[in-house]
């Protein structure tokens, strides 16, 4: 009971896209795709929903091959706008609906009640060209999953939103969850992987450089990080100082250090207060993604294209 991606390698001329890819990816989970431009993410979704076939290699659900599925499995949310411009909202979202089968009457009620619960309703009967981008990617949403399906797979889905708009579609994505549904997509927004991923994969031409659990990434590195803030010296100047501490960044009211393996986090807290600091904040953690990202795969990207992952086995 899983979508298991087994041994996929995929080209375009020159370009080796996915490169003997092997992913599993468990029912009702989330899951995030992290990469740079160009790594693999965008033809790895393609090549699930078969809109591209790969040169090798076999893609399963519950374990049926996914060229004999029925469309409807799939709910899929590019990262391209994909609306009709003339049409208006509630009549699209009907259309779509109907593409899977689903009876225009039921379609239209379910599209009101999504378009309520995204805080859009007034927008049904106004054409797609005349709504925000925010507000065409949320109604391009609920056409993913009018149809009810059972893996929504979403390209950069928080493209274009404002932090309420985000935090909405947090609350569809929880939503969905506890009906069942696995959810997939890609993003750059780190922390938002880290609230919402059970599991990653982070990609780089082609192939998956890390994956598994958050928490097993997070810690395969075997690196500690501290997080100290002090009231009056936002530097935290002393903290450089001690033997078996790097800072590595200084945030608005905290300094981020990394200690050496071996070497007691708790050591930092017994410091600051022999030195009479009055500490705000501190915090014993595993490395973020984003710097696990960075050092794995060298950059953060802020753009985003077409191409796919590599394995992770659970």
């Amino acid at each position: 009971m899983s979508l298991l991606i087994d041994s996929i390698s995929k080209r375009f001329g020159d370009v080796q896209a996915l490169d003997d890819v092997s992913l599993e990816i468990q029912p009702c989970e989330v899951f995030g795709f992290l990469g740079a431009n160009g790594a693999g993410k965008t033809t790895a979704m393609r090549v699930v929903l078969d809109i591209l076939r790969p040169d090798s290699g076999r893609i399963s659900w519950n374990g049926t091959v996914n060229t004999e599925l029925p469309r409807e499995t799939w709910g899929y949310l590019p990262e391209e706008r994909g609306l009709y411009a003339k049409m208006n909202v509630l009549e699209q979202l009907a259309f779509f609906a109907k593409l899977h089968g689903v009876k225009p009457h039921l379609a239209e009620r379910e599209a009101r009640d999504w378009l309520e619960r995204f805080r859009i309703p007034e927008y049904a009967d106004r054409r797609a060209e005349q709504l925000s981008k925010g507000n065409q990617q949320k109604v391009q949403f609920i056409a993913a999953i009018l149809h009810d399906p059972q893996v929504l797979l979403m390209d950069e889905p928080f493209t274009g939103l404002d932090p309420i708009n985000v935090a909405i579609l947090k609350e569809a994505f929880l939503e969905m969850k506890n009906r069942g549904k696995t959810l997939i997509f890609s993003t750059h927004q780190m922390e938002t992987v880290e609230e919402l991923c059970e599991s990653i994969a982070i990609l780089d031409r082609g192939r998956v450089v890390v994956g598994g659990s958050v928490r097993d990434v997070r810690r395969s590195t075997g690196r500690q990080m501290v997080r100290v803030a002090v009231e009056g010296d936002p530097e935290v100047r002393w903290l450089g100082t001690l033997d078996g501490v790097t800072v590595t960044r200084h945030g608005q009211d905290y300094v981020e250090a990394e200690v050496s393996p071996g070497y007691d986090p708790g050591t930092v807290l017994a410091e600051a207060l022999a030195r009479n600091c009055q500490v705000r904040h501190f915090e014993i953690a595993d490395p973020s993604l984003e710097a696990i990202f960075i050092e794995r795969v060298g950059q953060i990207d802020t753009s985003e294209r077409t191409l796919a992952p590599k394995a992770v086995r659970s």
